[in-house]
């Protein structure tokens, strides 16, 4: 597969999708877990409906994602081209285990393994799965942003 591609495929698998907030292994959320979670939530709807300015919304200025990794990229150009990029492959992403959400002040950690399934451009089913690992701030206005976005948690540096 060429690099383009692969790029694309990093991207898809830095998005989170769900269509429901559910903690791990039946730990209920507070209200400010739940919070972070609609943050991804709306995210995810966005992305689905292809609305780039919106997807772009759920991060904060300066943010950091890993579309491949131990590359992190906050170029706002670059992830904005790489999440339109990510659109032709129509992913789907579930969370059988569920998420985490870890709160310190206006810190949250939010944590969730995942499965993707979607369809590149040639009509190749593709299938993958990995952890995500997301840092989200709240803002002055009370709404949770990504900071940090980084689908490749499994992954350790070299």
């Amino acid at each position: 597969m060429n690099a383009k591609f692969n790029q694309v495929m990093a991207v898809v698998l830095g998005l989170y999708f769900t269509n429901t907030a559910i903690a791990s292994k039946g730990n209920t959320m507070n209200s400010e877990q739940q919070n972070v979670i609609k943050t991804i939530n709306n995210m995810t709807a966005a992305f689905h409906q292809q609305h780039i300015d919106e997807v772009m919304q759920s991060y904060t200025e300066g943010a950091v994602i890993m579309f491949e990794p131990n590359q992190a990229i906050n170029d706002a150009d670059e992830i904005k081209a790489m999440f339109q990029g990510a659109f032709q492959l129509n992913p789907n992403f579930t969370y059988p285990k569920g998420h985490q959400v870890v709160i310190s002040n206006d810190t949250a950690l939010h944590i969730a393994p995942w499965i993707m399934k979607g369809t590149a451009p040639d009509g190749q089913a593709i299938e993958q799965s990995g952890l995500s690992v997301a840092v989200l701030q709240k803002q002055d206005d009370g709404k949770w942003l990504l900071v940090i976005d980084n689908p490749h948690g499994q992954i350790s540096a070299n």
